[in-house]
């Protein structure tokens, strides 16, 4: 299922293959976000175009709007969607936690309120393997406890405990029920325990029991600061099965992308490119910027001849930042497919530079050119 082909000798940077039921997945890789079913502004042709096999949606949306019972009769969001990629399903445990006050958890699952319409639903972890077995996700996540970064230890403590419970019974229910269409589902527990070293180890080892055929790690880029994010991720990167992929969920600027990557990770989802994107925030390798900024209105420069994009290399930073002035959706959509194709790019350049054996070269350099 998933195979290290290379490795840096430096740092712990890896270039693999992640075999699903919808294709061949190089890691590292980056997964765009489609949280209601579509990429926001582009369509599935566009998404394979720019190269991108595996893209992200999320269960508590999708149960919620259109309902598993659509889903249902079109046997699956890659139908529903014209998708034929694979597709990660977040469990909406981060999106019920954020319910602060629609929500009640105890030790079988989680009540909470719809956002859309107050009413009252609950999931438990069975519910929440059997949503996502009418989805039809290739890959799958458990459900989890996510606090916030200002949790106290205690919280932390019992987000732990019931995540590995819940952990537990969403890989027995799977294997039990089997997927209900004709292909693997692939289900993975979440590494809770906020930025304690104490708690990080008791869930990954709890977790690491399970023999699960991936990891990921979640309730990071909830507010904590940055070099916690990372301390976090390097600690796990030392207990964390070598044989298996690692998702490191939410996390997300370029510089994250590719200090996490030294640090052993091999897949990642974040909003960033998409939603700043629609703000006019651009990304370049030489840093960020604001397109609708004034300076811009009649700079004639392409929005980055560095980025091996079309779009990139046939608009001008004029012309986008006109198109977001008179908020033409053209902009946006210009916008989203070049900080997208940014975001593949680091991907493709992080494996070639594994592969090379001049990963820590290539970040190095990278790091400084985009932070300048």
């Amino acid at each position: 299922m998933f195979k290290v082909n290379s490795s840096c000798n430096i740092t712990s940077a890896r270039s693999g293959l992640l075999q699903t039921a919808h294709g061949l997945i190089e890691t590292p890789v980056f997964m765009p976000i489609g949280t209601y079913a579509a990429i926001k502004t582009l369509s599935t042709d566009e998404i394979k175009k720019m190269d991108f096999g595996l893209v992200l949606s999320n269960t508590y949306h999708l149960y919620l709007r259109p309902g598993t019972e659509i889903l249902d009769q079109f046997k699956g969001l890659h139908n529903f969607m014209n998708w034929d990629g694979a597709i990660l399903t977040d469990s909406g445990g981060f999106q019920i936690y954020s319910l602060s006050e629609f929500r009640k958890i105890n030790d079988d699952g989680v009540e909470f309120k719809s956002h859309l319409d107050g009413s009252k639903h609950y999931f438990t972890p069975e519910k929440i393997v059997d949503i996502q077995r009418d989805i039809g996700s290739d890959i799958m996540m458990v459900l989890d406890v996510c606090p916030p970064s200002d949790a106290t230890y205690e919280e932390h403590t019992r987000a732990v405990n019931l995540t590995t419970q819940w952990a537990k019974r969403c890989l027995n229910h799977l294997k039990n029920k089997g997927p209900k269409y004709n292909f693997e589902q692939i289900i993975s527990p979440i590494i809770q325990g906020g930025t304690s070293e104490k708690l990080r180890k008791i869930s990954a080892e709890q977790l690491i029991d399970l023999d699960a055929k991936m990891y990921a790690i979640g309730g990071l880029a909830v507010g904590e600061p940055k070099q916690e994010m990372l301390s976090t991720v390097n600690f796990l990167n030392d207990i964390m099965p070598k044989d298996k992929p690692r998702y490191l969920m939410g996390v997300g600027t370029p510089t994250d992308l590719v200090e996490c990557i030294s640090l052993g990770v091999d897949m990642f989802d974040c909003v960033i490119p998409t939603r700043n994107a629609r703000n006019g925030q651009l990304f370049t390798y030489n840093g960020k910027i604001n397109i609708k900024n004034a300076k811009f209105r009649n700079d004639r420069s392409l929005i980055d001849p560095n980025n091996n994009s079309i779009i990139s290399q046939n608009y001008t930073k004029a012309y986008l930042h006109h198109l977001f002035k008179t908020q033409e959706i053209l902009g946006y959509r210009i916008a989203t497919q070049h900080n997208l194709s940014f975001y593949n790019n680091i991907m493709n350049n992080a494996r070639s530079a594994i592969k090379k054996n001049n990963f820590k070269e290539w970040s190095t350099s990278f790091l400084k050119s985009y932070n300048n």
